[in-house]
């Protein structure tokens, strides 16, 4: 990762591999189970659905990025990256690409769900189903034409690198275009993150207010309660990263020798942003009935105290 530990004179690089390994083994065991789970669910749901397409695309970028975690995982417990630096840069930055794109489909699924509370729908779909198919596969013609090439072809190319030791990058934030960027990411993705918990916190209240202690027998909390869960993976897993990354950027910017402390926080909390991959396993939940029950069954034990 940005700082991999391979040389023992390295303040840059600390040692990585114990704690990446275990996140990064939850994160593949995980991400399966989820993707497995979330076929059979999927095969039941309508395909003409905005956010039916939205969870399929999710599905296809965790997929996708769980094809390199394998990867990682033999850098970390071998120490030497024997594929390659091209290899290496395209499965550094996949882990980039996986958070943006899934912090996007989730913009997409909460602002859909926003906007068939306030104009009270019951669903946003495309006209017909070749409408969802060629949707997608703009997405996706955008992101492999475009996006993973720019990203690749950019990703660690102003420097030098040693090609047995992977994902140390961190030489590139020394050049000052390349901090504006990041900068102007963070703000976007914290501003977007922010409205997304203002409008649901909103809409939850409302509802409190509105049913009180009949809320969990109405559907439409339920749909709700869904949307904390995009909410606090986006709280939980990406939020912290994106706050830490401006002091990370801060430092590379005004520090000559690197403090491998930083470097450390700045990796592991980059690393937990792939545990997303196991919020298939929360929507497959969500939609348990035995989960459910549990839920009310916990909400009518409150109510009695």
């Amino acid at each position: 990762m940005d700082g991999y530990n391979t040389s023992e004179n390295s303040s840059c690089d600390p040692i990585l591999a114990k704690h990446l390994t275990s996140i990064y083994f939850v994160v593949l065991i995980g991400g399966l189970v989820g993707l497995i789970s979330i076929l059979f669910l999927l095969v039941k749901m309508n395909s003409r659905s905005v956010t039916t397409m939205a969870v399929i695309n999710l599905v296809v970028v965790h997929g996708v990025f769980l094809l390199t975690v394998p990867f990682r995982l033999a850098y970390l417990i071998k120490g030497t990256w024997t594929f390659g630096l091209p290899f290496c840069k395209f499965v550094s930055a996949m882990l980039h690409i996986h958070m943006y794109l899934t912090f996007l489909f989730y913009v997409v699924i909460l602002v859909i769900r926003y906007l068939i509370f306030f104009k009270r729908r019951d669903k946003v779909e495309f006209y017909r189903k070749l409408h969802a198919v060629a949707a997608s596969t703009a997405m996706w013609l955008l992101v492999i034409v475009i996006v993973v090439p720019l990203v690749v072809s950019q990703y660690g190319s102003s420097e030098e690198y040693n090609e047995q030791q992977c994902f140390r990058f961190h030489k590139e934030l020394g050049h000052d275009y390349v901090r504006v960027v990041n900068y102007m990411i963070i703000i976007v993705v914290i501003a977007i993150a922010i409205i997304l918990l203002g409008f649901q916190i909103f809409i939850t209240l409302s509802m409190v207010r509105k049913f009180r202690h009949s809320l969990l027998s109405h559907q439409e909390f339920w749909a709700q309660l869904k949307n904390l869960f995009f909410i606090g993976i986006i709280i939980i897993c990406f939020l912290p990263y994106q706050f830490f990354r401006i002091y990370y950027l801060y430092v590379v910017a005004h520090s000559k020798s690197c403090k491998s402390q930083v470097a450390f926080y700045n990796e592991i909390l980059l690393s937990t942003t792939a545990i997303s991959c196991c919020d298939l396993l929360l929507f497959v939940f969500g939609g348990s009935h035995w989960v459910k029950q549990k839920i009310v069954d916990m909400w009518n034990c409150l109510l009695c105290h």
